[in-house]
Parts: C-alpha cells; structure tokens; sequence
C-alpha cells in the first residue's frame, strides 16, 4: 500500500532475501571478499558466521547473482539437523542426482562422477551451506572428505563455504574438527550495522525503489532505529515497513523521532514485548515526576490502540473495494 502511496516502484523492506538490495556495510563488503578469495584460491572453507537476521543468507543470494556460471556450478543447501548420509543425500538432490534408497558408497560414487564430469567441462563445483550451525561435526566432517576429490594436477573438484550462526565457531573449535580447521582459509563474523551504517542501509534501500526523499526521516528516526533493534539488519527491515505503512496511513511527507517512537512502540507490543516497564519502588519526592511519566506512557497506549484501529478501519475498506471490483468484474 504505501509503495503506491509514495510512488516506489517496490517494497523496499521486504524481509525475504534480494540481491538487488544488497547493502555493502563493513561487515558485509568484509564477508564478501572473503567468499570472493575463496573461490580465487579454488579450495579451502570459507566459514562466515553471524546473529540471527545480520544478512548471511544476503550474503549468499549476492555471491550466486555475480558466479561465472560458465566456469562454476553452484548449490545452496540450506541446513537443519542432518546426519552425515544425509548431507550427501541433500547435495546429490541439490545437484539433480539420484539420491533416494542408495547407499551411502552410491551416494559417493554420484557426487564423484558428477565433479569429474563437471571438471571436463571446465567447470568446478561450489556448495554453500546456510544455517550451518545446525550441522553436527560429523556431518560437517563429511563435507570436508568431499573436498579430497582432486584432479590430475592435484586441484580440488569441490568446494564448500559455510555460513551460520555463531554457534558454528563453537562446533568448529572442538577437539575432533581438527582436520576441519586445517581446511579454513578464511572466516568472518558480521557484526549489527551502528548508526551511520543503519542510517545508510536504510536510504539504500529506499533508493533501489525509486526514493527521493519524500517521506522525509528526520535524524532522531536513526535513533530510535538504532536503539529498537540493536543494528540488525532483519529487525531494521520489519521497523522501517511499518514505519512507512504509517506515514502512507497518516498522509505524512516528513517521519519525526516521536513518530518513530510511537511506531517502535507498537511493533514491539505485537511482537509480545513490554511497552510499559514494571514497576519499581520510588522514593516520595520521586512520585509526582513519576505520575507524569506514567500518563505519558498512558497517552503512548492510546495512540498506539487508536493507530492499530485507524489500521483496521483502512484494511477493511481495501477489502470492501477488493470485493467491490470483483462484483464489477
């Protein structure tokens, strides 16, 4: 609704992985040339790790739209709780392989037929695996025997990078993953956006849809972008959205901190957290600036109840139209 309202030619804040909104922070151009010199050096893991919603899986979407899919063949897993057979049974499915009721020496003989194939065809093979963390070390292990496979010249047929949560450093750290560590020749952790970073993100991907700077963010919005969630990246996208559906409800061409504020306040009471803090124990001459701040947060509530019907009323006319044109129809 507010795309068409402020005139983008998309939605901006989507919270499914694009690579057209690829923002290149720090963090994120680091990880980037990391996945860029692995697959220079034809071998080796490339281990990025990062909190949940930091844009791993970004990451990945923007790595596959710039491969030389004339010299590589590339195949994105995304992980849960897998056992080392089944890892190889994912990577065979991945790659069109036949992979149901064999064996797991069939389920490598496949794998190994396939690379080879590849390889005379002047390609090499590339298999990245998302929400790695998930991987136990056996499994983790098997991807590593699969980077054994060589040409002639020695050069590998395969390789893997891993990206997951921080979790993955822990399994990768024990005793036995050894052999595995041996094999990293780069890793990287993607840190949250600070405020210039979020304030950057955030006009980026409102310029890929076409904004010129209307609505208008006043400074204080980065704030309190900043301060509700924490620089993540996914939490920016949820914040700003509503943010937007609110300025096209409200007819606004300029976002103030208090709106943003108001905002803030009501996704996080959808989302189950606390608007109001609990109360705690003052000292007398505390009571009267505390009675205030108390109708303050009162006068908040209401807003924010009084917005979430102005929402109600509004989706309940788009449907009423929705219905209307299909009577016309």
């Amino acid at each position: 609704m507010y795309q068409d309202y402020y005139g983008f030619t998309g939605k901006p804040f989507q919270l499914s992985p694009d690579a057209r909104f690829f923002f290149d922070s720090r963090a994120h151009h680091r990880a980037m040339a990391y996945l860029r010199y692995g697959l220079s050096q034809r071998e080796g893991f490339i281990v990025i790790t990062g909190g949940i919603g930091t844009g791993k899986t970004m990451l990945a979407r923007n790595l596959f739209a710039e491969l030389p899919h004339d010299e590589l063949v590339a195949a994105q897993l995304v992980s849960t709780q897998v056992e080392a057979d089944d890892i190889l049974r994912l990577i065979n499915a991945a790659f069109g392989l036949q992979h149901e009721h064999l064996t797991k020496a069939a389920l490598l003989r496949n794998l190994e037929a396939f690379f080879r194939a590849r390889k005379d065809e002047g390609k090499r093979v590339l298999i990245v695996v998302d929400e790695a963390q998930n991987l136990p070390p056996r499994t983790i292990e098997e991807l590593r025997m699969l980077s054994n496979y060589q040409d002639d010249q020695g050069r590998a047929l395969v390789q893997s990078f891993l990206l997951g949560q921080a979790e993955l450093k822990d399994t990768i750290q024990r005793a036995e993953m050894e052999q595995v560590r041996q094999r990293i020749i780069a890793a990287c952790h993607l840190e949250p956006l600070d405020i210039d970073e979020l304030r950057a993100y955030v006009e980026h991907r409102l310029s890929c849809v076409g904004w010129k700077g209307n609505p208008e963010l006043d400074d204080g919005v980065y704030e309190v972008l900043l301060d509700a969630t924490g620089g993540i990246p996914r939490r920016v996208n949820t914040l700003v959205d509503r943010l937007l559906l609110f300025g096209a409800i409200e007819e606004l061409t300029r976002i103030t901190r208090s709106q943003a504020e108001t905002v803030a306040a009501e996704v996080q009471s959808e989302l189950g957290g606390e608007l109001m803090p609990q109360p705690v124990q003052l000292a007398d001459e505390d009571a009267v600036e505390t009675q205030d701040r108390l109708a303050s947060l009162e006068a908040s509530v209401k807003r924010v109840a009084d917005r979430q019907r102005k929402h109600a009323q509004l989706l309940k006319k788009l449907l009423m139209l929705q219905v209307e044109g299909d009577v016309d129809d």
